[in-house]
């Protein structure tokens, strides 16, 4: 199961309303997802972008994948995913070659 952190679209015709969530990549666009995390309204000015980012980091940790545009609502509000990213493991020899 490919989990994606994604955008479902709400509101009226024209005027467009967001929800940030965790979902299936197979599901549709708007149908079943499982949590919502945030929302985006971008009718206001400046456009309303709330997250909840501990849900978030919490997702990304158990391999939920963001959607670009999911990815830079998170740059806007200071969340990277560099800063989530897990330092590699050295190996446990120290990086040195043994001899033969």
């Amino acid at each position: 199961m490919a989990v994606t952190i994604r955008l479902t679209r709400m509101g009226a015709k024209k005027k467009p309303f967001y929800r940030v969530v965790v979902a299936d990549s197979r599901f549709p666009r708007d149908g079943r997802f499982i949590e919502v995390v945030g929302t985006y309204d971008p009718n206001l000015n400046p456009p309303a972008i709330n997250l909840q980012q501990e849900k978030i980091i919490t997702w990304i940790k158990r391999g939920a994948r963001p959607t670009d545009t999911v990815r830079s609502l998170m740059r806007k509000v200071g969340l990277s995913l560099h800063q989530l990213a897990t330092p590699k493991k050295e190996s446990p020899s120290g990086g040195e070659e043994k001899p033969a």
